[in-house]
This record gives structure tokens, C-alpha cells and sequence, in this order.
């Protein structure tokens, strides 16, 4: 079973997380440093992507606390849907709310340093995007089931 891979989409960096192959679990893998060229960030992110050959790619969607779309949602909407044009796979958007703050408390609690959480947080942030997406899908096999 192919993998899916989500992407936690910054302005100067894209935490890239996959599941496994039984998309059970779901893993930071790498982050990405963004330049000045976003057809260059674009390609580099496509390359991780690919590598990992995914069935579909989730994009954290940055809403506000009331889910309204600000000034950095819009942006990572266009990036997604660059990257679209690029991927042979659906490329889908999620509501990620508070996933960076999740993903602080977790390495945190891990005892991560503060210069490897700052590493590590955008890879961190995207497998938690992933997990509240792998959760919705539980929830909706579970309610199709019934």
C-alpha cells in the first residue's frame, strides 16, 4: 500500500512527514529549506516527494483560530497548488491548527534540545498533520461501517 505524505508548508522551510506503508503511522521524514526561487523550492520538495512515492500528498492549511484563511493561507495555497501541477497524485488541503504547537509540546516532552527542535519542528508539525488526517479517516470508514 503506497504511502501519504504531508507537507507543513512555512516560509522558509517545508516539514515533509510520510505514513508507513500500511498508513498506519505517521513519521516526520525530512525538512526542506526554502530560497528565494519558489520553482526551485517546488522542485526540491517534488524530488523528497517522489521519493517517497506517495498515493496522495496532504498541505497544512494555516486558518486562523475561527478557520478563517489569512494572508499565509493564501500563500500556501498557491504553493499547493504549484506543486499539484507537478505530482501525478492528488494533492489535498488540511486544516492545521495549532500543528506546530502540538508538535513543540511533543518534542519537548521527548527532551529534544532547543536548537534540534528548531531542526526538526516543520517534520514534526507535518506528521502531526498527518496523524489528525489518518484520525479523520478512521472516523469516516468507522460512521460508513455502521
Amino acid at each position: 500500500m503506497p504511502r501519504i505524505v504531508a507537507l507543513d508548508v512555512g516560509d522558509a522551510t517545508v516539514g515533509i512527514a510520510a505514513t508507513d506503508e500500511l498508513q498506519l503511522v505517521a513519521s516526520p521524514v525530512c525538512t526542506v529549506r526554502r530560497s528565494r526561487s519558489l520553482n526551485a523550492d517546488l522542485k526540491k520538495v517534488v524530488e523528497a516527494v517522489r521519493e517517497l512515492n506517495p498515493e496522495k500528498v496532504i498541505v497544512g492549511l494555516p486558518l486562523d483560530q475561527e478557520g478563517r484563511e489569512g494572508a499565509q493561507a493564501l500563500k500556501v495555497k498557491d504553493f499547493s497548488n504549484r506543486l499539484a501541477q507537478r505530482l501525478s497524485v492528488p494533492v489535498e488541503l488540511w486544516d492545521e491548527r495549532f500543528s506546530t504547537a502540538d508538535a513543540e509540546e511533543r518534542l519537548v516532552d521527548l527532551d529534544v534540545s532547543r536548537k534540534k527542535r528548531k531542526e526538526r519542528i516543520h517534520a514534526a508539525a507535518a506528521a502531526v498533520i498527518l496523524e489528525s488526517y489518518l484520525k479523520e479517516l478512521e472516523i469516516q470508514k468507522a460512521r460508513t461501517k455502521k
